[in-house]
């Protein structure tokens, strides 16, 4: 038997013991050893759903995870027992026409983990997809295997983005996914990152990762300041991850003639008001972005030889056992809390 968490209820979480899965053909049984907390799994605990995803019964949270091989299924040719991994948490059906242009992130019918139905990963041994697990070279550690998942949002969005050498960036938002999208954009040569938020510990954080410039939204005339940092061009590339109808609406007058908007967060609102005109006027672009997809290789290498540092990202660490703590505390500390992971020992 092993040890899995459990969401009960609102706000409710309950240890318990269930079975260690038999891994079927193609899979590996992994021995989880960090699970990140993400917004989506706060958000599932605090209020039951996320748009039409709605949990109903006790339901297991957790989708950034990595860990070490300890069982082979038959007709696994890749990897052994003793193989740390990462683990993408999306099983596609790799039949549709999206999985078969490569677009598997758009796959009507992935399993992803912890998204009604399908449990997440906050328990000791899961049972997946070979295809599905990466090999972390010797000197990334399975704790900055599980940021994997959210590096990827980054990456993605930088290549939504079409982020080059020397272009000028602005991202809204100072969350773990404005962070590791500020990582991203500075791989991909950005000569100028901006960063943007409420909230001064994120853009503290900000500045540490490599930021040039932080605006602080309360104190701060965004638009202003934009103009002033960029000498009135706007932003060649403007990066939502607020997911603020605010923050939205600022990325049509940000933008330069000629540039890209990318919309990463998911705003409460279905319907915000934006103005088309003023980003018609200028030939702009607008990008949006689902997950990610192909890219978990590439993020490993770019940790790997240095290009990416996300140890900074990680402002939080709780121990297994005190998980339902873990997330009482996130929930309570939004201001103080980037990113929080758990180590299941």
């Amino acid at each position: 038997m092993q040890k899995a968490v459990f969401m009960t209820g609102l706000n409710q979480m309950e240890m318990r013991d269930i079975p260690i899965p038999t891994p079927q053909t193609g899979q590996v049984l992994v021995k989880l050893e960090y699970v990140g907390i993400c917004g989506s799994d706060v958000h599932y605990l605090e209020y039951g759903k996320i748009g039409d995803f709605v949990v109903n019964g006790d339901f297991i949270l957790g989708h950034e995870c990595a860990g070490t091989v300890a069982e082979v299924g038959p007709g696994v040719k890749n990897l052994k027992v003793g193989d740390r991994v990462a683990l993408e948490p999306g099983i596609t059906c790799g039949q549709c026409k999206f999985c078969k242009t490569g677009r598997y992130n758009l796959c009507p019918n992935v399993e992803f983990l912890a998204t009604p139905p399908y449990h997440g990963c906050l328990e000791q041994y899961i049972a997946f997809p070979e295809n599905m697990c990466f090999k972390l070279p010797d000197n990334i550690s399975t704790r900055e295997g599980a940021l994997v998942e959210p590096l990827s949002v980054g990456i993605h969005a930088a290549k939504q983005g079409k982020v080059t050498l020397g272009d000028r960036v602005v991202i809204l938002g100072a969350g773990c996914i404005g962070l590791v999208t500020l990582l991203a954009c500075k791989a991909f040569g950005a000569s100028q990152v901006t960063v943007v938020d409420l909230i001064p510990k994120r853009l503290e954080c900000a500045k540490k990762l490599g930021a040039s410039h932080v605006i602080n939204g309360k104190e701060e005339d965004v638009l202003a300041a934009v103009k002033q940092i960029t000498e009135g061009e706007g932003a060649d590339v403007v990066i939502e991850t607020a997911g603020s109808s605010t923050t939205v609406a600022q990325t049509a007058e940000i933008v330069c003639t000629g540039g890209r908007v990318v919309l990463v967060g998911m705003a409460p609102e279905d319907i915000i008001p934006y103005n088309f005109a003023r980003l018609m006027a200028k030939e702009a672009s607008i990008q949006t972005v689902f997950r990610y997809r192909n890219i978990y290789p590439q993020a490993i290498k770019a940790i790997a030889q240095g290009l990416i540092d996300v140890s900074g990202i990680v402002t939080h660490e709780f121990d297994f056992a005190d998980t339902p703590k873990a997330f009482d505390y996130v929930i309570h500390n939004k201001d103080d809390v980037i990113k929080a992971v758990i180590k299941i020992g």
